[in-house]
């Protein structure tokens, strides 16, 4: 008798199917009335199952997530009754029939539902709905199953004629003015599929690794980058009020941390903190950049993915964000099968061609040197050593190696950060930026500067603050290691796996110059 207790008791465990386990017992005890041991025994196990607030036989309150469409789609099995919730997508009504397409944003194609138009009364699209049916196979082409109403559908809230989503083609610069409505569509909905399926394959990637993620601070007194495109914060005044102690106040440095403080460019600083105490860190979060810059490829605030590393050299670094890139882009298109076929018809039919090139392919390691060499040789380019690369050399880098992302490595000293570790030339550093077709640069990384010494003297060649970098220094000071990382601007790495060609369509809500609503 203990043995079938323990036994249900387990099995009630796994499933928190406590009625069931309750409904048993009082089964077992209607047909062991006689034996009062046996009766006293279950008639205990049925109070702790029901009344104690502790114990294995504890009820537990829980909620009971109904299915999504995506999960009713996938059993692709007939059902007597159904009961979902969306929103109308698409709705067309004939004399004795109409047609609605139900969504819940977990699938790129709803879930068609039919019914008379006595049940389908109030339907518009848009409109939020609850329906009930039998889940048929349907005699269509484009759908295995419909849902076939047994009962009027409930509007739960009702949308009017004005609608901006209409089922049609709308322009993504359309979408955009309508940031808080676009994700019903299919291309927002299902980026947001896939940017959700990517951070978690990200976070993944990481931990089965053994990197410890790491918050850095949003608000910061460093600029990682020394470009000075960076958000101050400062805290807002009554300019009608005592205007003339508020200047007062400002000379006598008024600042709310005691010190300038800005939106951060880059978690890496920070990171490096950690590396040097926990070996493999890495952050994902949001970064800002003041850039007065309006092109398809520039965002004010953006993610960056930055695992920062102990112990490694410019190969390690390099493999490693191969690795990666790899990793990711492979467990995307076997978890998002139907996003990115979407996207692959729709958007850029060159997708699948172009990811497969990625996971096929080992990447090219590219001296600097060299690229600018194959840039002046192979076309025409009038790129100097010691020039930058712009957008279009590249694109000619890529075309040249016939779509492989290449890593171009080594560059001059002179235009990459202070941190970068200088090599042995004393002229280039242990850089690395890499180059994938149609996104340009993806990923830009490098080993930093361990030696103490040549961090100083960098420091003061470029005339910055050395008491602002003063725990910077400390880090080389007690303990040094040699160490390194990269950069993944995460919507850039989007419009990668998407197609998408502008930015602003690849995060949920953009920020930019002249733009800040909801």
């Amino acid at each position: 008798m203990i043995l079938l207790i323990t036994n249900l008791q387990n099995k009630t465990q796994a499933t928190s199917d406590y009625p069931s386990f309750n409904k048993m017992l009082k089964n077992i005890i209607k047909y062991n009335s006689s034996s009062s041991a046996a009766s006293s025994i279950l008639q205990s196990s049925l109070y702790r199952s029901n009344n104690s607030c502790i114990g294995l036989l504890t009820p537990k309150r829980y909620y009971q997530w109904p299915q999504t469409i995506k999960e009713i789609k996938s059993a692709n099995e007939e059902k007597s009754s159904i009961k979902t919730r969306g929103w109308v997508k698409s709705f067309r009504a004939q004399k004795t029939i109409g047609f609605v397409e139900l969504s819940d944003g977990s699938t790129v194609q709803g879930l068609q539902v039919i019914g008379d138009p006595a049940q389908l009364t109030g339907i518009t699209n848009g409109c939020c709905v609850e329906v009930s049916g039998s889940l048929t196979r349907s005699p269509g082409k484009s759908q295995q199953l419909e849902l076939k109403l047994d009962q009027p559908a409930r509007v739960i809230g009702a949308s009017p004629e004005d609608y901006p989503l209409q089922p049609k083609h709308h322009s993504f610069e359309f979408l955009r003015e309508i940031a808080h409505i676009r994700p019903r569509s299919n291309t927002l909905g299902s980026m947001i599929r896939v940017r959700n399926q990517a951070s978690n394959l990200i976070n993944q990637y990481f931990q089965e690794r053994q990197f410890q993620l790491v918050h850095t601070p949003i608000i910061t007194a460093s600029d990682c980058e020394g470009g000075g495109e960076q958000f101050q914060v400062t805290v807002p005044s009554n300019q009608q009020q005592q205007q003339q102690q508020k200047q007062q106040q400002q000379q006598q440095s008024s600042h709310f941390f005691g010190e300038p403080a800005f939106l951060t460019v880059s978690g890496q600083l920070e990171a490096e903190i950690f590396a040097s105490s926990h070996g493999r860190v890495y952050t994902f979060g949001p970064t800002f950049r003041a850039e007065k810059s309006n092109t398809t490829r520039h965002l004010s605030e953006f993610w960056m993915v930055e695992p920062e590393m102990a112990f490694i050299n410019l190969n390690d670094n390099l493999s490693i964000a191969e690795d990666f890139i790899k990793y990711t882009v492979k467990n995307i298109l076997e978890k998002c099968p139907e996003e990115l076929e979407f996207f692959n018809k729709r958007i850029d039919t060159k997708l699948f061609e172009r990811l497969n090139c990625t996971l096929n392919n080992e990447f090219i390691r590219l001296p600097y040197t060299d690229a600018v060499k194959i840039l002046n040789n192979s076309f025409s380019s009038k790129i100097k050593w010691g020039d930058d690369l712009q957008r279009e050399d590249e694109k000619n880098l890529i075309t040249h190696f016939n779509g492989v992302p290449v890593f171009v490595i080594d560059w001059p000293k002179q235009i990459k950060p202070f941190y970068t570790r200088e090599n042995d030339d004393q002229t280039t550093v242990s850089n690395m930026d890499l180059l994938v077709p149609e996104v340009g640069e993806l990923i830009g990384g490098s080993i930093r500067e361990e030696r103490y010494e040549k961090l100083v003297q960098r420091i003061k060649e470029l005339k910055m603050d050395e008491n602002s970098y003063s725990w910077y220094l400390d880090l080389r000071k007690y303990g040094s290691a040699p160490h390194g990382g990269f950069g993944l601007g995460f919507e850039r790495f989007l419009q990668y796996v998407t197609g998408l060609q502008n930015i602003r369509d690849v995060i949920p809500i953009p920020r930019h110059q002249n733009y800040c609503k909801f």
